[in-house]
């Protein structure tokens, strides 16, 4: 739409996207980089039917709780929403944007919103940036435009762990300085619990491109030029496949996490909580209160983060996982346990259950993609019965959904705790106790 003239807006709450949410001519307006309370002169962008999209002019009365961002990309670069709030005002909001989301789902809570948090910056163990050269031929990384696909050139980001960039850009200048055997579209950069192992990943979309001989080759020397951190790298196609074409290979195919307690192997783009600073603590909150027992099941289980931790409690442990670089993981992590890896989508291993009517176990663990679980799963759950259900979950429209129909049926909320998984960020993980009824 053609840009307006500002107006003044009146932030009433902060909404789920990053956004804080006011009204003008009776339609709420969704302007980002506010805070709740503020008074802005904000510029319409984007006119819906319900509703508007504003951008700040300028910020006519500040919040008590505005803060300097610490990085000088923010408000251009999409990765980070909330790096003008005070810490603790972050927490406070994510806490009400939960609460509010959970209840227009239709879900009753009788217990507190717990909240887990840690040191909020340089905590990511991954990132992904984008390659790009110039006409000098410099090479540049790149993350996503707010709002925009466009890319936004960075030489810093204090929300990763250190090494991530350090590594990127010195693959950058070997880049820019050699041949390039393939175009090079994307990094991704995966380091463990204390930053001395790197997984490194080169993403290219030449399909059909592709040199026949010379890219090992290649991909070792570049290797050879990189601190020893990095102990495997990875060239692959970008085609967005849970099974991508592998070009080429240098190195260890996994790293070693060291998270509560035991040593997990992760793969090149396996999932895994990107919080290093959280994950033990987020494992012991999952897994509190869960006792000694004959079987429990792990679905949407990755490489076995709660899996590993469960076979020291239950005699049978059946861990289900369909994307193949994490299942790879998950049977190495599960070796010499009581654990079994199952390849299976979760709703798939529930439909055969249903078909050979197991034993029920005595607890389940959910950590669903954003998508969640959807109504075929929570009504299969529902059937089951099992006595405890542990939902972790990283979308809370998707949580508000599923936990509306499994209290709807069989189940209450024994307790709920919001996860600060991701500090400057609007996205929020939640992990949620529920009890047979």
């Amino acid at each position: 739409m053609k840009e307006t003239p500002s107006q003044e807006l009146a932030m009433e709450k902060a909404v789920y996207g990053g956004d804080c949410l006011a009204h003008a001519e009776g339609k709420a307006v969704l302007t980002p980089l506010t805070l709740p309370g503020e008074t802005v002169l904000a510029h319409l962008v984007e006119k819906k039917r319900n509703f508007a999209k504003a951008e700040v002019d300028a910020v006519v009365t500040p919040s008590a709780e505005r803060v300097a961002p610490r990085c000088p990309y923010f408000g251009a670069c999409g990765g980070c929403s909330y790096q003008h709030a005070d810490y603790a005002l972050q927490l406070a909001m994510k806490r009400q944007i939960l609460r509010e989301t959970l209840s227009r789902a239709g879900v009753t809570l009788s217990v507190e919103i717990e909240q887990l948090a840690a040191e909020p910056w340089e905590y990511r163990n991954r990132i992904r940036l984008a390659v790009t050269s110039e006409e000098s031929g410099a090479v540049k990384l790149n993350y996503r435009g707010r709002r925009s696909h466009d890319l936004i050139a960075v030489d810093e980001c204090p929300i990763a762990a250190p090494v991530l960039l350090d590594v990127a850009h010195r693959v950058a200048g070997w880049l820019e300085a050699n041949d390039r055997a393939i175009e090079i579209a994307e990094l991704e950069l995966f380091t463990n619990h204390d930053q001395s192992q790197v997984l490194l990943t080169l993403f290219s979309e030449n399909n059909g491109l592709v040199p026949e001989t010379g890219l090992e080759a290649w991909l070792a020397a570049l290797h050879e030029t990189l601190p020893t951190e990095v102990i495997g790298i990875r060239l692959q196609l970008s085609d967005g496949s849970l099974a991508p074409r592998i070009l080429a290979a240098s190195g260890r195919p996994s790293l070693t996490y060291a998270a509560a307690g035991f040593d997990y192997q992760v793969h090149h783009g396996a999932f895994f909580q990107v919080n290093r600073r959280l994950v033990d603590d987020f494992v012991e909150l999952v897994l509190r209160d869960v006792s000694q027992g004959r079987s429990a099941w792990d679905l949407f289980a990755g490489v076995g983060l709660f899996a590993r931790q469960l076979t020291g409690r239950f005699d049978e442990v059946i861990a289900v996982e369909s994307a193949p670089a994490s299942l790879t993981a998950l049977e190495r992590n599960l070796e010499g346990t009581g654990g079994r890896a199952v390849a299976a989508s979760t709703l798939d291993y529930l439909r055969r259950n249903r078909e050979e009517r197991q034993p029920r176990p005595d607890l389940i663990v959910l950590d669903p993609p954003r998508a969640g679980l959807g109504d075929e799963t929570t009504l299969l759950l529902n059937s089951i019965q099992a006595p405890v259900l542990i939902y972790v979950s990283c979308d809370p429209a998707t949580l508000g959904r599923d936990l509306a129909a499994l209290t709807r049926e069989r189940y209450r909320i024994d307790s709920i705790t919001q996860v600060d998984m991701f500090p400057q960020t609007f996205h929020m993980e939640t992990a949620v106790r529920l009890r047979l009824s």
